[in-house]
């Protein structure tokens, strides 16, 4: 098989990198991919910074070692805690990363206020805090961590009256037209973002890093050759799960199709 017909693997702590796979899926709807969550090991973003560096290391080494052509992180925490490590170590492997999409919210209005949403290891990580002093002179960000949020998505209640208790109380100080934005810097939080929408209100443009971050990975494909030749081959996706009990696996396909 040529390196061009390998799947591209896409690695999230647990299923919310889904929201981005979705994206590539779209983009790219001639390339297979495989989709690893690390459920098992998930929360990432409560975890000390070295633990997700050697988890998601660990994953990308055996994506490799399978012949995986390309490897999408679609989390924010793992990001950034490995993705400079992954780039020095394997220069040649199409790899992108995620970060939230602060740009396009300080852009949104001008002078405005942006509220991020992310778990607190990604909020508190250098890279993170660089992408913050390139664009918090241009608006009023606000950091909001968001531990527990993720855990709603991870075990399918992301639609339940208990996320919905929990976003009422987590965003209780920023309603009535007090953000002009959100970002939502965790990939398992556009699953809820219908939710969030609904209670900041509508006039709160929400953004997330999942576009952006499948077009890069089409971009770097295309720049390395391994773009599939066969225009007419239908992708698929393989979900691979450290926690695969059936439950889980359902959920994946559930969030696939989700259309929030």
């Amino acid at each position: 098989m040529e390196k061009s017909e390998k799947p591209i693997a896409v690695f999230d702590s647990g299923v919310g990198g889904i929201s981005v796979l979705k994206e590539m899926v779209h983009l790219m709807p001639n390339e297979d991919f495989i989709y690893y969550g690390d459920s098992a090991h998930a929360p990432y973003g409560t975890k000390p910074l070295e633990e997700v560096r050697a988890l998601t290391v660990s994953h990308v080494e055996n994506f490799l070692a399978e012949g995986d052509k390309a490897v999408a992180i679609a989390c924010n925490t793992a990001t950034s805690a490995a993705l400079a490590y992954l780039r020095e170590h394997f220069p040649e492997l199409p790899l992108v990363g995620i970060e939230p999409a602060l740009k396009p919210a300080v852009l949104h209005k001008e002078g405005g206020t942006v509220l991020v949403m992310a778990t607190p290891m990604t909020l508190r990580e250098e890279k993170f805090k660089r992408l913050l002093a390139r664009f918090s002179g241009d608006a009023n960000v606000i950091n909001l961590p968001c531990p527990g949020l993720m855990e709603f998505v991870e075990s399918g209640h992301f639609e339940s009256k208990e996320v919905r208790d929990f976003l009422d109380q987590l965003l209780y100080d920023y309603k009535d037209n007090k953000v002009d934005a959100a970002v939502l810097g965790c990939t398992h939080y556009p699953f809820v973002r219908p939710i969030i929408q609904e209670v900041l209100g509508d006039q709160v443009t929400i953004f997330d890093g999942a576009y952006g971050t499948a077009k890069e990975l089409k971009r770097r494909i295309e720049a390395a050759g391994l773009t599939r030749k066969d225009k007419d081959h239908k992708g698929t996706v393989t979900f691979r799960n450290s926690a695969p009990n059936p439950e889980k696996m359902a959920l994946c396909k559930r969030l696939l199709d989700f259309r929030g």
